[in-house]
Parts: C-alpha cells; structure tokens; sequence
C-alpha cells in the first residue's frame, strides 16, 4: 500500500512539473500561436502531449496512474485559472496583455515583430472587420487570446478620436 501512495505522489508531481514547463513554454510563444493554430501547431501539440505522457506518469501506465495525473491537470487548470481571476498581476504572466499593432492609422512594426504577427495577418483581420486600409484604423490590438480587435475612426466617439484625426480635420 504504500508503494502506491509513494508512486501516486510521485506522479502527481511529475505531472506539477510538466504542466507548469509545459504552460511556461506556450506562454513563451507568444499570443499568436495560441489563437491561431496552423496545422504545425496542432502537430506539436499532439506529439508535445504524447511526449510528456511517460514524463507524467514514468513506468506506472495503470489506470490510477493515468487518474491521478488527470487529478492534478485539472486541480492545477483550476487553482491557476482561479488565482487569474482574483489577481491582476498574476493573470497578466500567465496570460499575458493585449499588444497594439496599429495606432492612428500607422502600423507598430516593433510590436507586430515581437508578437510574430506578419502584415499580412494584420491586412487578414482588417479585411475580416470591413476594413479595406490601415489607414482608416484608429487602433488594432492583439488580444492575449490571440484575436486581433480592431477599431474604425468612425467607430469612435468624436470627442475621443485620435489625435491625427483631429489634426487632419482641423486644417479644413
């Protein structure tokens, strides 16, 4: 019996391990990846579960084994998604924040490298808001889901419009 046990703890923290590596790392990939799967990113993720599998549970492949390394996913799923839920700075490194793609109008070309957002992703999400130039974007922010949110001027209240659209309507 307590062969068991020994073993069942040590599983569940080989599972611990692997799940908060595993998490670190999608977190290191940035938001792109993780809203937008290609079939690259579904093939790495079905062979990245399949890997860590033996890691999880090492030699014991019972079925208590494969329970209590299912326990402790979904325990620690939860406890993290619920301490997200309570505390700001938490979620945003476990989640991550919104980065701004384009402002007034003009692209962010540092932050589209840094997120690994090519323009013609950027040109995809605006064609799929209507929207048929930058130019006629007051603000495009990639979402911590990956999403890009995209706001028209003419979305925009008057008295909250950018600057260069003020500007530009100011001279005539």
């Amino acid at each position: 019996m307590l062969t068991n046990w020994h073993t069942a703890l040590e599983i569940a923290a080989r599972t611990g391990v692997i799940y908060l590596l595993v998490l670190v790392g999608i977190r290191l990939t940035g938001k792109r990846e993780v809203g937008q799967m290609t079939p690259f990113d579904l093939t790495l993720l079905l062979l990245l579960s399949n890997s860590v599998q033996n890691a999880m549970t090492g030699p014991d492949t019972s079925l208590m084994g494969g329970v209590v390394a299912a326990v402790v996913l979904l325990t620690l799923n939860y406890l993290l998604a619920d301490l997200s839920g309570i505390n700001r700075r938490f979620r945003s490194v476990i989640q991550g924040s919104p980065t701004l793609l384009i402002h007034n109008g003009e692209l962010i070309a540092a932050h589209c490298a840094k997120e690994h957002v090519t323009i013609d992703e950027v040109q995809r999400a605006l064609r799929e808001h209507g929207i048929g130039a930058i130019g006629e974007v007051a603000l495009a922010v990639l979402e911590v889901d990956g999403s890009i949110s995209v706001l028209k001027y003419d979305d925009i209240p008057d008295h909250v419009k950018p600057h260069k659209r003020m500007k530009f309507l100011n001279r005539h």
